[in-house]
């Protein structure tokens, strides 16, 4: 110990003509996985302050807390194979940065800054600590805006706040990612501002697949990539939002320009946390939880906002666990968005995508100030219709449709309808489904629910409203399915 306070105070003393950074030395004491003990005698360092591991490859940690007045615990951001007790480890007062600038825009990061595209790093980039405060309420902008998905479900039920946050609520395999890609796809093309996807926990696969359909979708060159991927440490997964927020503040706050902010998955991130909070030796809270899960969420979502200067539009996947929406990661996360879209397994496992069930998903934006009179009527109308076959589909199932009176099976045969026209194929599973994808206009959407509520489609087989765009396009299929039974009939003896 006493050779690295020589070492500390010659390095000090040899840089204080410099312009570098002074760079203080401290050592390991203990390892638990991927939380680590430090010993820095009199130079201990800051929270949030990075830490450097003389190791090869070298360890990098970031600091939570200080244990007393000469050790810390650290939160390692790379795996800790190899390093053991005793390991010297340096500082420079400095937290974890990411890069920012125009430069950065077509590339894929990690946690660090590090291009991981297999292209030299850009040039001219300033670099900035992750850790950054939300905006103050005087800048925050109180502007009330929709913008449009081309997806028919979304658009008409729960429209998105153009500087709000949106969750993507669903168990495994509902069809989370699926969702948020088809949304990068057709607001890729049509928003002017820049897209930025961080991937927290994000399998490899995924993360490749994404990279090359932006490519092959021309809308690589206004968007930036920043993923912490499955197999990296809790550290890692906990901090790559931080730096993608720090990325879309620059183009917000600097720029001037609106981002799309896709986050994927919000729930790694809570989870990352829980990780580290159990190896820092926190009481857990409910369900194994840590405690500080609201205060860790909060420091995240409040940075995403719509100020004077510009807006951060997000739109978070949520995997709930064991589809229970009373988890209190869910809980935490609902409080925090303006729009929530709840996937529904039993709609998935009928084959209605997007499984979007539409009396769980809501969004503030679907007001009368705000949507208009007929949007607002035809929305409500839709609701209140799936309510009504959502309560008759107990009797249906014990008594049968035959013992339901006429206005009764009428409403049943216009919410099956409904269901179905609320279906949309997805450019994005084209080579899965073999239907090609489909961009629905609000208004187009708006004109087909009405219709339908209208008993205008009342004689037309479900299937010609199954995986359709616009209406015109059903009543085509409509036609073309009566031409075929008048034929069919025709050759019959």
């Amino acid at each position: 110990m006493a050779s690295l306070r020589e070492k500390s105070t010659t390095t000090q003393n040899t840089l204080d003509d410099s312009t570098e950074p002074i760079e203080h030395w401290g050592q390991v004491v203990a390892v638990r996985g991927s939380v680590v003990d430090l010993h820095f005698g009199t130079d201990l360092p800051p929270i949030y302050t990075l830490l450097h591991c003389q190791t090869t490859p070298p360890i990098i940690m970031e600091v939570l807390s200080q244990l007393d007045d000469q050790q810390v615990r650290a939160m390692a951001l790379t795996p800790t194979q190899g390093l053991a007790r005793g390991t010297a480890v340096s500082h420079q007062n400095t937290p974890l940065q990411t890069p920012v600038g125009r430069a950065i825009l077509s590339r894929m990061f990690d946690v660090f800054g590090q291009p991981i595209d297999r292209q030299p790093p850009p040039a001219n980039l300033e670099w900035r600590s992750v850790h950054q405060s939300p905006p103050p309420l005087a800048r925050r902008s109180t502007r009330s805006e929709t913008f449009t998905t081309g997806i028919k479900a979304i658009d008409v039920l729960m429209p998105l706040e153009r500087g709000g946050k949106t969750g993507l609520f669903g168990g495994a395999g509902v069809g989370k990612t699926v969702l948020l890609t088809e949304m990068i796809h057709n607001m890729a093309g049509q928003h002017k501002g820049v897209s930025l996807f961080c991937g927290i926990g994000e399998r490899c696969r995924e993360g490749e697949e994404l990279y090359r359909e932006m490519q092959q979708a021309g809308v690589l060159d206004n968007m930036a990539m920043i993923f912490g991927q499955m197999n990296e440490p809790p550290g890692c997964r906990f901090r790559v939002g931080h730096a993608a927020l720090t990325m879309a503040e620059y183009f917000r706050d600097d720029e001037h320009r609106d981002v799309l902010l896709l986050i994927d998955n919000i729930f790694r991130f809570i989870q990352a946390g829980a990780e580290v909070s159990g190896l820092m030796g926190q009481m857990p809270s409910r369900l194994g939880y840590q405690p500080t899960m609201g205060t860790e969420l909060s420091q995240l979502e409040e940075r995403i906002a719509n100020t004077d200067s510009g807006a951060i539009t997000s739109i978070q996947a949520v995997y709930v666990p064991a589809d229970d929406f009373t988890d209190p990661a869910a809980v935490h996360t609902f409080s925090h968005l303006s729009a929530s879209i709840v996937l529904s397994r039993k709609r998935a496992s009928e084959g209605l995508f997007p499984a979007i069930d539409p009396l769980q998903s809501h969004s503030k934006m679907a007001t009368l100030a705000i949507i208009g009179p007929r949007h607002d009527r035809i929305a409500r109308k839709i609701r209140q219709t799936l309510a009504q076959y959502e309560e008759l589909k107990d009797i249906i199932a014990m008594l049968g449709l035959e013992q339901l009176s006429q206005i009764d099976r009428a409403t049943v045969f216009k919410a099956r309808r409904l269901e179905r026209f609320l279906t949309q194929p997805f450019f994005t599973t084209e080579q899965f489904s073999g239907l090609s994808g489909r961009l629905v206009a609000l208004d187009d959407a708006l004109d087909g629910c009405e219709q339908i509520l209208d008993g205008a489609f009342d004689q037309c087989p479900e299937q010609a409203l199954y995986m359709v765009g616009t209406i015109d396009e059903a009543r085509k299929r409509w036609q073309a399915m009566t031409r075929e039974n008048d034929e069919s009939v025709g050759e019959e003896p």
